[in-house]
Parts: C-alpha cells; structure tokens; sequence
C-alpha cells in the first residue's frame, strides 16, 4: 500500500563512491527550467485512454541531514493498479543522475512484487508490439520504460468481470520523461515505435513461458486503441498479425474482486 511521505535516512551525504552520485545533492540540481521534461500523455480524452487520476501524487523522500530530497512519485490511471512512476533527475552541466529502481520504494508506491526477469528491445519507427500477456501461472506484471526514442504503450484490461474490462491506459514513454509504466497481472501489453528507433526494456515478474504466450488483436476495433501511426506505416510480426480479437480469445483472466 503506498504510503506519502515515507522518508529513508541516509548518511550525511549522498556519496555513492567515484562521484557517480555527486549530482544528487539538492545544491548541484538544476533550476527546473533546466530539467529534462516530465510530460505525461495519456493517449487523448477519451476515458478509454485511462487519464491520469487527479488526486496529488504519491512521493518518496529520501533525508540528507535535514534535507527532503523527492526521488519518485507515482501517478495514478482510471485503471486501478495501473500505474505511472515518474523519478526525480538530478542534473548539471556534467550530465544527470537517477535512481531508476528501487525495491524499497517501488514496494511502497506500488506494493510488494518481485521482480526475476529484465529484458530490452530495439525496434525501429512503425513497429507495433503486442498485444501479449502470458496465461495461468505464468502470468507476468511489468515494469517497462524506455533508454532512447519514445514509444505509446499500451496496457489493456483483459480481466472478466473486471468494471474496467477491455479498457486500456496509453502513456508516452521515453528517454527524456524517464518515466516508467506499471501493469499488473491480468492485462495485456503493446507499444509503438513514435521515434526513428527505441531502446525498451522490461522488468517481469515471472519468467518466461514460451508455450503460454497468449495475445490480443492489436488492432480490435471493440479496443480502440489509437497507436498514432499512419495505418500504412505500421510494421508487425506475423504472430502479431495473428492474434484474435478480445471477445474470441479462449484464455483470458477472471477478475478478483477486492
């Protein structure tokens, strides 16, 4: 369960040895006009898109003697459990440090999930990815973000009973937001290549299952889903091309209801 304002004590400086760390002192952080930009794009105003929620953010905070520095706040979609971690960037004319993932604070934002797995993907412009989950015990939540370019993922509820069935959150992610995508168990998941290439990478919580590889039309009309690509441009694997559309998929997940 996330809680607000949780503080980590740390030592008397945030020194992570060989100066990697130096820029995270609050003295050494760029004025925000400075900083790498945070925009979140939620994929247009229907509520299909999953908007962000509008409650205030959920930050952790690290102490440095009697500094509060944030580290990362989450953002909450019209889907429960989907959700946006967005890291704080420390920067200077050297470069920027981050600290991309952390058991500790995940847990707190997010809840407890173990991650076992990482994997990365280059893909050029138009490729579409998905929509892919893995089926019964080999169900998988992600972590996915983005190193270089900028992609539109794409989660999609594909829980029976679920009250937001068949509905999906679309986020902008790239190298410069830095921002990454949760997606629980019970979904499935794609993107888009909107740049010349992206570097995607993925953290899974269960390993991966070749032989219960499930997927979903990537373009089902019942989804709509706009990928923002020009329908000529879109580039697929013929597994991709494949797959069914959601109301003829024969393995789905059953909704728990809380």
């Amino acid at each position: 369960m996330a809680r607000h304002g949780h503080a980590r004590l740390a030592g008397r400086s945030l020194d992570l040895r060989g100066g990697d760390r130096e820029a995270a002192g609050t003295e050494n952080r760029l004025p925000r006009r400075h900083r790498l930009p945070q925009r979140l794009d939620h994929g247009g105003e229907d509520a299909r898109t999953g908007r962000a929620d509008a409650q205030e953010p959920v930050r952790t905070v690290s102490v440095e003697g009697n500094r509060r520095i944030e580290t990362m706040k989450a953002i909450k979609t019209e889907i429960p459990g989907v959700v946006l971690l967005e890291p704080e960037v420390f920067g200077d004319a050297r470069g920027y440090f981050m600290e991309r993932f952390s058991q500790r604070r995940f847990d707190e934002l997010v809840g407890p999930v173990r991650f076992v797995q990482d994997n990365e993907s280059k893909s050029r412009y138009g490729v579409v990815r998905g929509l892919h989950f893995q089926k019964g015990e080999y169900a998988q939540a992600k972590l996915v973000s983005v190193v270089r370019g900028r992609v539109l993922d794409v989660a999609v509820d594909i829980r029976r009973g679920s009250p937001t069935f068949g509905r999906h959150v679309a986020a902008l992610l790239d190298g410069e937001n830095k921002r990454q995508l949760f997606i629980p168990r019970g979904f499935a998941h794609g993107f888009a290549v909107l740049s010349d290439e992206a570097v995607f990478q993925y953290k899974c919580d269960n390993y991966y299952a070749p032989g219960s590889e499930g997927g979903i039309a990537w373009d089902d009309p019942a989804l709509a889903i706009d990928w923002r690509l020009p329908a000529g441009e879109i580039l697929l694997s013929e597994k991709d091309r494949r797959h069914p559309q959601l109301a003829d998929a024969p393995e789905l997940f059953e909704y728990d209801r809380p």
